[in-house]
């Protein structure tokens, strides 16, 4: 019997010192904060670091950024002790490249799937190629406005074979989330989970307000997919 693959998971859109204990207490490999104004998630690089204060070793801060000036992005992550980039905008390889350096800082770069039909002409091969430096490629639904939008593409859409380790954002839930493992998961290097709205408080207004439950849900229905790849 062969071991259970291990799926990432990270957290994103933190905004309050109980959601960062309640990610780390259920399991999360990581935590995301929005470092975008205009995002209703937005907090500052200051606020992050505040919050990333409270990680445990080996749980990573993960900075969210659209389209930020080189400088901004490497003093926001100098300021917040371990973590990573995280390019959600337009920025260019050789942006990316600009604000992280090959010795600096490490990132991920976020590719904006259409949806519905049209996602089969987003050419992920080419996009993680173009990106190469990237540690991961996170894929996210292309919405109006930059991710958190609860929207999911069609991920059978996406290649057989992408050489990339590839991080599943875009309308995660703890009831799809085994679907998108099961789909994805042999078309990659390795994958990862990236939820957002689908573990917030219900209602209007709480963008950026967790529900520990739907956290604890999120890693438990993640952790059964893997246990179901074992043999």
């Amino acid at each position: 019997m062969t071991a259970a693959p291990r799926t990432r998971i990270k957290i994103c859109g933190l905004t309050r010192e109980a959601d960062v204990d309640a990610a780390v207490e259920a399991g999360a490999d990581a935590v995301g904060f929005v470092l975008y104004a205009k995002s209703p998630r937005a907090v500052t690089a200051e606020r992050a670091a505040q919050l990333a204060a409270r990680l445990p070793p080996f749980v990573t801060p993960v900075l969210l950024f659209v389209n930020g000036g080189a400088l901004e992005v490497i003093a926001s992550l100098a300021r917040v002790k371990g973590s990573i980039a995280q390019f959600h905008g337009e920025e260019t390889p050789e942006q990316c490249e600009e604000a992280t350096g090959p010795d600096r800082f490490r990132y991920m770069r976020a590719a904006r799937i259409p949806l519905g039909a049209a996602g089969a002409g987003f050419d992920l091969v080419k996009y993680a190629s173009d990106y190469s430096h990237a540690q991961a490629i996170l894929l996210d639904a292309h919405v109006e406005g930059y991710g958190g939008g609860g929207k999911a593409f069609d991920w059978s859409l996406l290649p057989p074979a992408v050489d990339a380790h590839l991080v599943l954002s875009g309308g995660l839930t703890p009831a799809n989330v085994s679907d998108g493992i099961r789909i994805l998961r042999t078309r990659c290097k390795t994958l990862s989970v990236d939820v957002s709205s689908g573990v917030e408080i219900d209602g209007p207004g709480n963008k950026g307000l967790k529900d520990a439950g739907k956290i604890r849900q999120f890693v438990a229905a993640v952790r059964a997919a893997d246990a179901s790849f074992s043999s």
